[in-house]
């Protein structure tokens, strides 16, 4: 009889996956309780590519039986049985990996000339051509006050033409809330998307750094992980006497494949007081700069996972001065190295997509891999209402 209902069980939670059900997880850290941010979710059966976001939660679909894997560059990866996820929120810990750093070089040769190099093999393993299907977003603050969101689902085909990456859009879906004055013009708004994937593929980012002289302006330190060796981290940090190096960047790298699965920067604001302001009309003199990008090596290929992008800047103009933030996010959804099949009506010629009607057919951001906050949501409604 024990056997019979043990059997029963298992055929009706298979049953009950066999449907779609909606999963949460909050990832959080072992040591601190604290959410993560940024940590990757993969759905192994469909290998949908999720994102947690600030609150370290992300939210899902799960059709049929699948494993779930977790992880974060900077945390041991975690891989969660279906059967042990719960209908509502299920919380995962992670360990921190860099709880301890070595403190010894790693290696005797100029640590500036491993970095160019790792760029240089990055760039060459990437795969491509390739398509990423990409969920970006982006929220627009103007003198302190949201103004304007738009996101939408791109596919991005990359091919190689001449040694330099170019892309081409089509746009699935997309969205546009808020108002803005009339003296702030589009071209003010967003990142230019062909732009930033093509950065993003020739690691433009990290340019500062690898100019001959960089070594004069920055600090160049490798470490191994205690307890992890798979992994070292890179720190590229300006020197005191420096007039000009602001911002401080991190570079993690597989040293035996010698490519970057992350990198990022970010300029305190101690370093931005050094900065002198530019008084000419039409000047923007930065107040905060903040990236990291990901990338994932899956069996063969190796591709840009996400990115997260926090600019602001103050717009000198002839009677005042305006405030300017822009945040931005891609994650890619699904990667795949077919080429899709377009028209050349298709094609999505413009930079940003402030710059496109909405098109929405179906709640894509509820699928989007990027679950909103609620204080995002709240900003999202406001502005949506503003139209």
């Amino acid at each position: 009889m024990k056997k019979w209902f043990v059997v029963l069980f298992f055929i009706l939670k298979s049953s009950l996956f066999a449907q779609n059900t909606e999963q949460s997880i909050v990832i959080k850290d072992f040591q601190t309780n604290l959410p993560i941010e940024n940590a990757t979710v993969i759905i192994m059966k469909t290998k949908q590519i999720l994102l947690s976001n600030k609150d370290g939660k992300v939210t899902f679909m799960l059709n049929g039986a699948s494993n779930v894997q977790v992880f974060q560059a900077a945390y041991v990866t975690q891989t969660i049985r279906w059967t042990a996820l719960k209908q509502n929120q299920n919380t995962v810990y992670l360990k921190n990996k860099y709880t301890k750093l070595d403190e010894v070089i790693v290696t005797k040769e100029n640590p500036q000339k491993i970095l160019q190099a790792l760029v240089t093999n990055s760039i060459k393993k990437l795969t491509i051509p390739a398509q990423l299907k990409v969920y970006a977003r982006e929220f627009f603050k103007l003198n302190g006050a949201y103004a304007y969101y738009n996101d939408g689902l791109i596919n991005f085909q990359l091919v190689a033409n001449q040694k330099k990456v170019t892309t081409t859009l089509l746009v699935e879906q997309n969205r546009s809330y808020g108002l803005l004055e009339q003296e702030v013009s589009p071209d003010l708004l967003g990142y230019n998307l062909n732009t930033i994937m093509e950065n993003y593929y020739s690691f433009k980012y990290l340019k500062p750094v690898l100019e001959p002289k960089a070594t004069k302006d920055y600090d160049f330190i490798i470490k191994s992980l205690a307890a992890n060796s798979d992994y070292y981290v890179m720190t590229v940090i300006p020197l005191d006497e420096s007039k000009k190096a602001v911002d401080n960047f991190e570079i993690i790298y597989d040293p035996s494949k010698k490519i970057i699965l992350e990198y990022g920067s970010k300029t305190s604001s101690k370093a931005l007081a050094k900065v002198k302001e530019k008084g000419i009309v039409g000047s923007k003199n930065r107040t905060k700069s903040e990236f990291k990008v990901t990338y994932r090596i899956d069996g063969a290929n190796y591709f840009l996972l996400t990115s997260n992008e926090e600019i602001g800047y103050d717009l000198v103009l002839k009677d005042k001065i305006k405030s300017i933030e822009v945040r931005n996010h891609f994650i890619t959804t699904s990667f795949n190295k077919q080429n899709f099949t377009y028209t050349e009506s298709d094609v999505f010629r413009e930079k940003t997509l402030f710059n496109k009607k909405n098109t929405i057919l179906t709640n894509y951001w509820d699928v989007s891999g990027f679950a909103t906050t609620e204080e995002e949501q709240a900003i999202i409604k406001k502005l949506e209402f503003r139209l």
